[in-house]
Protein backbone atom coordinates (compact mmCIF):
# COMPACT_ATOMS: atom_id res chain seq x y z
CA UNK A 1 0.00 0.00 0.00
CA UNK A 2 2.86 2.25 0.75
CA UNK A 3 4.43 1.42 -2.62
CA UNK A 4 1.20 1.73 -4.53
CA UNK A 5 0.63 5.07 -3.02
CA UNK A 6 3.47 6.76 -2.57
CA UNK A 7 6.54 5.05 -4.35
CA UNK A 8 8.32 6.57 -7.61
CA UNK A 9 5.12 5.50 -9.54
CA UNK A 10 2.55 5.62 -6.98
CA UNK A 11 -1.04 6.97 -7.02
CA UNK A 12 -0.43 10.09 -5.48
CA UNK A 13 2.93 11.11 -6.48
CA UNK A 14 2.47 10.63 -10.23
CA UNK A 15 -0.24 11.53 -12.94
CA UNK A 16 -3.02 14.48 -12.49
CA UNK A 17 -3.54 13.57 -8.73
CA UNK A 18 -6.13 12.89 -6.70
CA UNK A 19 -8.95 15.17 -8.25
CA UNK A 20 -9.34 13.19 -11.32
CA UNK A 21 -10.34 10.11 -9.29
CA UNK A 22 -12.64 11.11 -6.53
CA UNK A 23 -14.48 13.56 -5.34
CA UNK A 24 -13.98 15.21 -1.68
CA UNK A 25 -15.24 17.93 0.36
CA UNK A 26 -12.50 20.32 -0.67
CA UNK A 27 -13.86 19.67 -4.57
CA UNK A 28 -17.14 19.75 -3.97
CA UNK A 29 -17.81 23.15 -2.61
CA UNK A 30 -16.54 26.62 -1.80
CA UNK A 31 -18.64 26.06 1.28
CA UNK A 32 -15.70 23.59 2.32
CA UNK A 33 -13.28 26.52 2.52
CA UNK A 34 -15.53 29.15 3.92
CA UNK A 35 -16.32 27.14 6.56
CA UNK A 36 -13.13 26.62 7.34
CA UNK A 37 -12.01 30.06 6.75
CA UNK A 38 -14.47 30.99 9.88
CA UNK A 39 -12.35 28.30 11.66
CA UNK A 40 -9.12 30.33 11.28
CA UNK A 41 -11.09 33.69 12.22
CA UNK A 42 -12.06 32.38 15.25
CA UNK A 43 -8.56 30.25 16.18
CA UNK A 44 -6.77 33.36 15.33
CA UNK A 45 -8.46 35.16 17.76
CA UNK A 46 -7.78 32.47 20.55
CA UNK A 47 -4.18 32.96 19.93
CA UNK A 48 -4.33 36.11 20.57
CA UNK A 49 -3.30 37.77 16.68
CA UNK A 50 0.13 35.78 16.37
CA UNK A 51 2.66 37.72 14.49
CA UNK A 52 2.73 34.55 11.79
CA UNK A 53 -0.37 32.41 11.67
CA UNK A 54 0.54 28.78 10.23
CA UNK A 55 -2.27 27.07 8.07
CA UNK A 56 -0.64 23.38 7.51
CA UNK A 57 -2.49 21.01 5.45
CA UNK A 58 -0.74 17.29 5.22
CA UNK A 59 -2.05 15.26 1.85
CA UNK A 60 -3.17 18.30 0.21
CA UNK A 61 -3.42 16.88 -3.15
CA UNK A 62 -2.18 19.51 -5.37
CA UNK A 63 -3.32 22.42 -3.00
CA UNK A 64 -7.01 23.10 -3.63
CA UNK A 65 -7.66 23.89 -0.27
CA UNK A 66 -5.25 26.23 0.35
CA UNK A 67 -5.75 27.86 -3.05
CA UNK A 68 -9.39 28.35 -1.87
CA UNK A 69 -8.46 29.59 1.67
CA UNK A 70 -5.48 32.25 0.09
CA UNK A 71 -8.34 33.33 -2.22
CA UNK A 72 -10.87 33.60 0.78
CA UNK A 73 -8.26 35.49 3.13
CA UNK A 74 -7.26 37.85 0.72
CA UNK A 75 -11.05 38.37 -0.23
CA UNK A 76 -12.24 39.16 3.79
CA UNK A 77 -9.69 41.65 4.95
CA UNK A 78 -9.00 41.90 8.80
CA UNK A 79 -7.52 43.76 11.44
CA UNK A 80 -4.91 42.94 11.99
CA UNK A 81 -4.59 41.55 8.42
CA UNK A 82 -4.78 37.78 8.45
CA UNK A 83 -3.54 37.77 4.73
CA UNK A 84 -0.06 39.85 5.97
CA UNK A 85 0.38 37.07 9.09
CA UNK A 86 -0.85 34.13 7.33
CA UNK A 87 1.60 31.16 6.06
CA UNK A 88 0.09 28.39 3.92
CA UNK A 89 2.15 25.46 3.83
CA UNK A 90 1.33 21.71 1.66
CA UNK A 91 2.66 18.76 2.72
CA UNK A 92 2.53 16.39 0.06
CA UNK A 93 5.01 13.92 -1.54
CA UNK A 94 4.20 14.84 -5.57
CA UNK A 95 6.41 17.71 -6.82
CA UNK A 96 5.27 21.10 -7.00
CA UNK A 97 2.50 22.24 -8.90
CA UNK A 98 3.90 24.62 -11.75
CA UNK A 99 0.89 26.81 -11.00
CA UNK A 100 0.91 27.09 -7.67
CA UNK A 101 0.95 30.65 -6.04
CA UNK A 102 4.02 31.41 -4.26
CA UNK A 103 2.32 32.53 -0.91
CA UNK A 104 1.93 28.57 -0.63
CA UNK A 105 4.83 26.42 0.28
CA UNK A 106 5.19 23.00 -0.63
CA UNK A 107 7.30 20.30 1.26
CA UNK A 108 7.08 16.52 1.53
CA UNK A 109 7.21 16.47 5.36
CA UNK A 110 6.05 18.22 8.40
CA UNK A 111 7.29 21.26 9.49
CA UNK A 112 9.26 20.71 12.81
CA UNK A 113 6.69 23.47 14.67
CA UNK A 114 3.43 25.05 13.94
CA UNK A 115 1.15 27.90 15.81
CA UNK A 116 -1.82 27.75 13.91
CA UNK A 117 -4.07 25.17 12.40
CA UNK A 118 -3.10 21.65 11.02
CA UNK A 119 -5.55 20.25 8.43
CA UNK A 120 -5.87 16.93 7.13
CA UNK A 121 -8.64 16.38 4.68
CA UNK A 122 -9.00 12.44 3.56
CA UNK A 123 -5.40 11.98 4.61
CA UNK A 124 -5.57 9.32 7.02
CA UNK A 125 -7.73 7.17 5.01
CA UNK A 126 -4.45 6.94 2.70
CA UNK A 127 -2.16 6.24 5.83
CA UNK A 128 -0.84 2.61 4.64
CA UNK A 129 -2.16 -0.06 7.41
CA UNK A 130 -2.31 -3.83 7.55
CA UNK A 131 -5.14 -6.27 6.87
CA UNK A 132 -5.87 -9.04 9.36
CA UNK A 133 -8.03 -12.32 8.47
CA UNK A 134 -9.17 -15.16 10.76
CA UNK A 135 -7.81 -18.55 9.93
CA UNK A 136 -8.14 -21.78 11.34
CA UNK A 137 -4.60 -20.70 13.03
CA UNK A 138 -6.02 -17.42 14.60
CA UNK A 139 -5.41 -14.19 12.98
CA UNK A 140 -3.10 -13.54 10.60
CA UNK A 141 -1.79 -10.69 7.96
CA UNK A 142 -3.19 -10.48 4.56
CA UNK A 143 -0.56 -11.05 2.29
CA UNK A 144 -1.22 -9.39 -1.75
CA UNK A 145 0.31 -9.94 -5.04
CA UNK A 146 0.74 -6.29 -5.91
CA UNK A 147 0.27 -6.61 -9.13
CA UNK A 148 -2.99 -9.00 -9.57
CA UNK A 149 -4.50 -8.15 -6.02
CA UNK A 150 -4.43 -12.09 -5.01
CA UNK A 151 -4.35 -12.41 -1.41
CA UNK A 152 -3.62 -14.80 0.81
CA UNK A 153 -2.69 -15.20 5.02
CA UNK A 154 0.72 -14.59 6.60
CA UNK A 155 2.56 -14.50 9.38
CA UNK A 156 0.69 -14.34 12.67
CA UNK A 157 0.03 -10.77 14.13
CA UNK A 158 2.67 -8.59 16.22
CA UNK A 159 1.80 -8.25 19.70
CA UNK A 160 1.33 -4.71 19.31
CA UNK A 161 -1.01 -5.07 16.47
CA UNK A 162 -2.68 -7.57 18.57
CA UNK A 163 -3.17 -5.18 21.39
CA UNK A 164 -4.37 -2.36 19.06
CA UNK A 165 -7.10 -4.85 17.89
CA UNK A 166 -8.20 -6.09 21.51
CA UNK A 167 -9.07 -2.63 22.28
CA UNK A 168 -9.99 -0.69 19.25
CA UNK A 169 -11.68 -3.56 17.20
CA UNK A 170 -14.07 -5.90 19.41
CA UNK A 171 -14.57 -9.08 17.63
CA UNK A 172 -17.75 -11.17 18.39
CA UNK A 173 -17.93 -14.38 20.06
CA UNK A 174 -16.11 -16.88 18.17
CA UNK A 175 -17.58 -18.51 14.89
CA UNK A 176 -19.93 -21.32 15.01
CA UNK A 177 -19.39 -24.10 13.21
CA UNK A 178 -21.28 -23.40 9.81
CA UNK A 179 -22.82 -26.38 7.90
CA UNK A 180 -22.62 -26.20 3.73
CA UNK A 181 -25.02 -28.31 1.82
CA UNK A 182 -24.35 -29.35 -1.61
CA UNK A 183 -27.28 -30.90 -3.96
CA UNK A 184 -24.88 -33.07 -5.30
CA UNK A 185 -21.60 -34.61 -5.37
CA UNK A 186 -18.79 -35.45 -3.00
CA UNK A 187 -17.82 -33.19 -0.04
CA UNK A 188 -14.27 -32.55 0.34
CA UNK A 189 -14.07 -34.76 3.53
CA UNK A 190 -16.08 -37.40 1.75
CA UNK A 191 -19.92 -36.52 2.52
CA UNK A 192 -21.76 -36.60 -0.13
CA UNK A 193 -24.39 -34.10 1.91
CA UNK A 194 -22.39 -31.31 3.81
CA UNK A 195 -19.29 -29.69 4.89
CA UNK A 196 -19.02 -28.14 8.56
CA UNK A 197 -16.74 -25.19 8.49
CA UNK A 198 -15.44 -22.99 10.74
CA UNK A 199 -16.17 -19.51 8.42
CA UNK A 200 -18.90 -16.92 9.25
CA UNK A 201 -18.22 -15.40 12.64
CA UNK A 202 -15.21 -13.04 11.82
CA UNK A 203 -14.61 -11.30 8.69
CA UNK A 204 -11.40 -8.87 8.42
CA UNK A 205 -10.04 -6.43 10.59
CA UNK A 206 -7.92 -3.23 9.16
CA UNK A 207 -5.46 -2.47 12.29
CA UNK A 208 -5.09 1.21 12.58
CA UNK A 209 -2.25 1.71 15.02
CA UNK A 210 0.03 3.11 11.98
CA UNK A 211 -2.61 5.76 11.43
CA UNK A 212 -2.77 6.34 15.00
CA UNK A 213 0.88 6.41 15.61
CA UNK A 214 0.85 9.31 12.20
CA UNK A 215 -1.43 11.20 13.96
CA UNK A 216 -0.13 11.60 17.40
CA UNK A 217 3.35 12.87 15.64
CA UNK A 218 1.52 14.98 13.86
CA UNK A 219 -0.33 16.64 16.36
CA UNK A 220 2.72 16.72 18.41
CA UNK A 221 4.19 19.31 15.57
CA UNK A 222 1.35 21.82 16.96
CA UNK A 223 3.13 24.30 19.23
CA UNK A 224 -0.04 26.22 19.92
CA UNK A 225 -4.00 26.18 17.92
CA UNK A 226 -5.83 23.26 16.99
CA UNK A 227 -5.03 20.18 14.36
CA UNK A 228 -8.55 19.30 12.27
CA UNK A 229 -8.43 15.79 10.99
CA UNK A 230 -11.92 14.92 8.20
CA UNK A 231 -12.45 12.05 7.02
CA UNK A 232 -14.75 8.69 7.16
CA UNK A 233 -14.95 6.03 9.30
CA UNK A 234 -16.12 4.30 12.16
CA UNK A 235 -16.59 4.23 15.89
CA UNK A 236 -15.54 1.06 18.05
CA UNK A 237 -19.05 -0.15 18.76
CA UNK A 238 -19.73 -0.10 14.61
CA UNK A 239 -16.60 -1.51 13.08
CA UNK A 240 -17.67 -3.07 9.84
CA UNK A 241 -17.65 -6.62 9.97
CA UNK A 242 -15.05 -7.21 6.47
CA UNK A 243 -13.66 -3.77 6.46
CA UNK A 244 -13.63 -1.08 4.07
CA UNK A 245 -10.66 -1.66 1.94
CA UNK A 246 -11.59 -0.54 -1.87
CA UNK A 247 -9.68 1.09 -4.60
CA UNK A 248 -11.20 4.03 -6.98
CA UNK A 249 -10.41 5.14 -10.25
CA UNK A 250 -11.81 7.83 -12.41
CA UNK A 251 -14.20 8.15 -10.35
CA UNK A 252 -15.38 4.91 -10.38
CA UNK A 253 -15.03 2.30 -7.02
CA UNK A 254 -12.54 -0.83 -8.42
CA UNK A 255 -10.82 -3.66 -6.98
CA UNK A 256 -8.02 -2.59 -4.48
CA UNK A 257 -5.08 -3.51 -6.57
CA UNK A 258 -1.95 -2.06 -5.20
CA UNK A 259 -0.33 -1.69 -8.55
CA UNK A 260 -0.01 2.01 -8.21
CA UNK A 261 -2.97 2.62 -10.99
CA UNK A 262 -5.40 3.74 -8.32
CA UNK A 263 -6.35 5.12 -5.01
CA UNK A 264 -6.09 2.25 -1.89
CA UNK A 265 -8.18 3.98 0.47
CA UNK A 266 -9.59 2.34 4.15
CA UNK A 267 -12.27 3.90 6.49
CA UNK A 268 -10.47 5.59 10.01
CA UNK A 269 -11.04 3.94 13.12
CA UNK A 270 -11.78 7.54 14.24
CA UNK A 271 -11.72 7.24 18.17
CA UNK A 272 -8.65 5.20 18.09
CA UNK A 273 -7.00 7.80 16.16
CA UNK A 274 -8.77 10.58 18.40
CA UNK A 275 -7.67 8.99 21.82
CA UNK A 276 -3.84 9.22 19.96
CA UNK A 277 -4.01 12.97 19.52
CA UNK A 278 -5.71 13.67 22.84
CA UNK A 279 -2.46 11.99 24.99
CA UNK A 280 -0.55 14.63 22.95
CA UNK A 281 -2.08 17.47 23.03
CA UNK A 282 -3.73 16.49 26.79
CA UNK A 283 -6.56 18.50 25.41
CA UNK A 284 -9.85 17.49 24.99
CA UNK A 285 -11.48 16.90 21.31
CA UNK A 286 -14.38 16.99 19.67
CA UNK A 287 -15.53 14.46 16.95
CA UNK A 288 -18.44 15.47 15.10
CA UNK A 289 -20.24 14.40 11.48
CA UNK A 290 -19.52 16.76 8.86
CA UNK A 291 -23.37 17.57 8.74
CA UNK A 292 -23.19 18.80 12.17
CA UNK A 293 -20.25 20.86 12.05
CA UNK A 294 -21.08 22.27 8.87
CA UNK A 295 -24.36 24.02 10.06
CA UNK A 296 -23.01 24.81 13.27
CA UNK A 297 -20.40 27.14 11.27
CA UNK A 298 -23.43 28.78 9.88
CA UNK A 299 -24.11 26.54 6.37
CA UNK A 300 -27.44 25.46 7.15
CA UNK A 301 -28.15 24.63 3.16
CA UNK A 302 -32.03 25.80 3.27
CA UNK A 303 -33.44 26.47 0.41
CA UNK A 304 -34.08 30.41 -0.34
CA UNK A 305 -38.20 31.38 0.04
CA UNK A 306 -39.94 31.32 -3.55
CA UNK A 307 -40.69 35.13 -2.61
CA UNK A 308 -37.15 35.41 -3.67
CA UNK A 309 -37.44 34.31 -7.39
CA UNK A 310 -40.12 37.29 -8.19
CA UNK A 311 -38.29 39.74 -6.33
CA UNK A 312 -34.47 39.05 -7.44
CA UNK A 313 -34.14 36.08 -9.63
CA UNK A 314 -30.62 36.49 -10.03
CA UNK A 315 -30.26 36.43 -6.29
CA UNK A 316 -32.76 33.22 -6.27
CA UNK A 317 -30.41 31.51 -8.55
CA UNK A 318 -27.08 31.96 -6.53
CA UNK A 319 -28.98 31.01 -3.29
CA UNK A 320 -30.68 28.50 -4.91
CA UNK A 321 -26.86 27.42 -6.21
CA UNK A 322 -25.07 27.70 -2.55
CA UNK A 323 -28.01 25.03 -1.50
CA UNK A 324 -27.32 22.97 -3.47
CA UNK A 325 -23.50 23.09 -2.59
CA UNK A 326 -24.41 22.98 1.18
CA UNK A 327 -26.68 20.15 0.95
CA UNK A 328 -23.93 17.93 -0.63
CA UNK A 329 -21.00 18.70 2.17
CA UNK A 330 -24.19 18.02 4.65
CA UNK A 331 -25.74 14.96 2.92
CA UNK A 332 -25.84 12.33 5.86
CA UNK A 333 -25.76 9.26 2.73
CA UNK A 334 -22.60 10.98 1.48
CA UNK A 335 -19.64 13.99 2.41
CA UNK A 336 -22.22 14.72 5.46
CA UNK A 337 -21.36 11.39 7.05
CA UNK A 338 -17.30 11.94 7.11
CA UNK A 339 -16.51 13.02 10.52
CA UNK A 340 -14.51 16.05 12.03
CA UNK A 341 -12.08 15.78 14.83
CA UNK A 342 -10.77 19.01 16.22
CA UNK A 343 -8.38 18.41 18.94
CA UNK A 344 -7.04 21.68 20.51
CA UNK A 345 -3.74 22.07 21.74
CA UNK A 346 -2.64 24.64 24.15
CA UNK A 347 -5.32 27.37 23.88
CA UNK A 348 -9.24 28.20 24.82
CA UNK A 349 -11.86 27.75 21.96
CA UNK A 350 -15.07 29.38 21.81
CA UNK A 351 -17.73 26.03 22.57
CA UNK A 352 -18.57 25.76 18.78
CA UNK A 353 -15.17 24.06 18.31
CA UNK A 354 -14.32 22.84 21.90
CA UNK A 355 -16.01 19.64 23.65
Amino acid sequence: METALYGADGFFVSGPGPAAHFRTSVHASPVFASCLRHVLTVLDLALDHPARLDVVDVGAGRAELLRALLGAVVATPTEPSLAERIRLVAVERAARPTDLPAEIEWRSDLPPEITGLLLATEWLDNVPLDVATHTPDGWRHVLVDPATGAESPGPPLAPADTAWLTRWWPLPPPPSPVIKEFASGPTPDGDANSLITDEGGWGRVEIGRGRDEMWAEAVGRVRRGAALAVDYGHLRDARPVDGTLTGYRGGRQVPPVPDGSCDVTAHVAMDSVASAGERVARCAYTLVSQRAAVRALGADGGRPPLSLASRDPAGYLRALAAASAVAELTDPTGLGGHWWLWQPVGVDLDPLLAR
